[in-house]
This record gives structure tokens, sequence and C-alpha cells, in this order.
């Protein structure tokens, strides 16, 4: 894991097989169904190296041969909250580690007069200002909507949070590191730039549409061709 010099708390989770995924999730032709597995992959990874400080307590088992003294997490158990929607296509991957997390939602629209980002919707756990909070949004490309969904978060008394992305870019980086120094992020992949209609280059194109298949895909192959 590799953080950066200018920003302590934004992490690129450095791996082999992030690296080998990641490049299958860019692929134009990848299609949907592959493109969430590999999601899913990926998220096991970044949820392994985001979960590295989480407090553990002793217990006592007994095994087929003898009574042992080892370790299981400590306190209460973590809050996933996906920004609506393709955050929740990241889900499952933390899920397959951490069965037992509790979930919250937040969405997140801009304001077509202000341009500024808008929390429209958030429900979370009663309790989530005792647990840790794990912000989860597959892009971080301007780092509004994740910068946003973060203040609220803040808002309503949750203190310890971390950021989980796919991708990101450098502008959001900047945007999000800056306006929230306290929260770690980690990232499969730290990415060149923004184009100018704020997509991410390279990127993988909208993570959403590619995630829901709410969009069709213009460059899959005619019917009975497979890549996967």
């Amino acid at each position: 894991m590799k953080p950066l010099k200018e920003y302590p708390n934004f992490n690129v989770v450095d791996h082999p097989l992030v690296k080998h995924k990641i490049t299958y999730v860019r692929d134009k032709y990848t299609c949907k169904k592959v493109f969430k597995e590999l999601v899913d992959e990926i998220g096991i990874f970044l949820a392994y190296e985001l979960t590295q400080d989480f407090p553990l307590q002793e217990v006592e088992v007994e095994t087929p041969l003898c009574k042992t003294r080892t370790q299981i997490l400590g306190g209460k158990k973590p809050v996933l909250v996906p920004i609506l929607r393709a955050g929740v296509g990241m889900l499952d991957g933390f899920l397959k580690i951490m069965p037992s997390a509790r979930i919250g939602h937040i969405g997140i629209s801009r304001d077509e007069e202000t341009l500024l980002p808008n929390a429209y919707y958030c429900k979370l756990p009663v309790d989530s200002y005792q647990r840790t909070i794990v912000l989860i949004d597959p892009m971080l490309a301007t780092g509004g909507s994740a910068v946003a969904a973060a203040a609220k978060i803040k808002e309503v008394g949750c203190k310890r949070i971390k950021f989980m992305c796919l991708i990101a870019a450098p502008e959001g980086v900047k945007a999000f590191c800056e306006a929230h120094p306290d929260i770690e992020v980690y990232a499969g992949c730290l990415d060149e730039k923004l184009n100018e209609k704020g997509y991410i280059l390279p990127g993988l194109g909208d993570a959403g549409d590619r995630l829901c298949g709410t969009k069709p895909n213009p460059y899959m192959p005619p019917m009975g061709v497979r890549f996967f």
C-alpha cells in the first residue's frame, strides 16, 4: 500500500492482482457480469487493507485437541455506506469478508442552479456514531459527491470514517483530502486526470452504468462471441 507524499491519508492498494483485475475492469469489451465480478474481487483487496487497524479482543476457544487463547474483532461492527447508486455495486466484495457489517445509504445530487452537491437521502443505523463508517464509491473524480457525503456523515455525529474507491483522479484526491484530512482513503488505482466532462482518464467509463447495465454497451461483440 502506497500513501501519497502530498496527502498521507490517501492510499493506493498497490498489489499485482489489483492491477491485473483493474486492467480488465477498464476494458470496454468486458461484459456487465464479468465487470461486477471483478469489482467484487477488487473490493475484497481494498477491504483487507482498510481493516488492517480494526481492534481485536482475546477470547478462548476449544480446538479438537485443546483449549487456546486467540483473537477476534473487537467492538461494534462497521457500517458500510455506499453513495447511491454506483457505490452499491461495491458492497458485495466487502461483505464477503465481513458479512456481519451493518449497511447504510447516502444519496448525493447536484443542484442545477448552484452546481453544488446536495445530500438528498441519508439512512444510517441509529448507533452509527459509535461505529467505524466505511464510505464507498467506485470513482473519486471531481470529489464533489464524496466530500459532501463525508460532511453529511460527520453532521450526524460519526467521527471514525474511512473512504474506499476503485479509481481516483488527482483532482478528486486533492479536493477530498483537503476537505477531510482526517479520513483515510483506500483506492485501487490513481489515474492521470479528468477530461473536460469530468470523466477520469484513462478510467473505465461510467461505473454506475456498467455495474447496473443501464446503458447498452456499443462495444460488445456479436452474440456467441465471448472474451471471458
